[in-house]
């Protein structure tokens, strides 16, 4: 019986989301904060509170403060227009940066970023002056914690684990899923209770292609 949805990879790491995986859907809507550097109109009435009123002509004044999601703010980023500028949410500037290169396993990433490392990568794409330490801060904090993730995804064999990994992002708890499944798949093996090998679809339909062949 076929899965209703079959996971696709999130694709956030790199330049570009992809928009078949439902971790990239969900991250692109996460809210950013932007400066309009120019008046936008007949946008006024949509933005009207969150600009604290719209000039007569009904436009997004210039010099407003939004939060759009990341979507929208990539597609109207241009350095040469200068639309607007991004400014970078708090659990990426410099004071969370200083916290995560303490001890990076303290914080619960899925309390203040449930897609910590894929949002942060697509900010490298707004040419902050900051994006080699928000880069830097994001591989570092990373590797502080992949340790203990695979760690505990090891030693947590036919137990609740809903307490250890409620505290990871994302792109975390799919590596503690990778790991409890190895783990499992593991110890299936040991009891002699792993899969049997079987032919291929692709090797039977090849053998009856050659008998056939060898009767005509």
């Amino acid at each position: 019986m076929s899965e209703a949805y079959f996971r696709v990879e999130s694709g956030a790491l790199g330049s570009e989301e992809n928009f078949l995986s439902l971790d990239d859907i969900l991250m692109s809507h996460e809210k950013l904060p932007v400066r309009m550097e120019t008046a936008m109109p007949r946008l006024g009435a949509f933005f009207l509170e969150r600009s604290g009123g719209a000039e007569t002509d009904n436009a997004v004044p210039q010099g407003s403060k939004l939060e759009l999601p990341l979507w929208l703010a990539k597609g109207l980023f241009d350095n040469k227009r200068r639309i607007l500028s991004v400014e970078l949410p708090k659990i990426y500037q410099e004071g969370w940066r200083t916290v995560f290169s303490a001890d990076a396993n303290v914080v619960d990433l899925h309390k203040i970023g449930p897609h910590f490392y894929g949002f942060g990568s697509q900010l490298l794409h707004f040419d902050s002056p900051e994006n080699a330490d928000i880069s830097q801060s994001l591989l570092q904090t990373f590797i502080g914690r992949f340790r203990r993730i695979m760690d505990s995804s090891q030693n947590a064999y036919n137990e609740d684990t809903s307490a250890l990994v409620a505290r990871l992002d994302e792109m975390e708890r799919g590596l503690f899923q990778t790991g409890q499944k190895g783990l499992n798949d593991f110890q299936c093996w040991e009891k002699g209770q792993a899969s049997q090998i079987t032919v291929s679809t692709l090797v039977q339909n090849y053998k009856k292609r050659k008998f056939t062949d060898m009767e005509d």
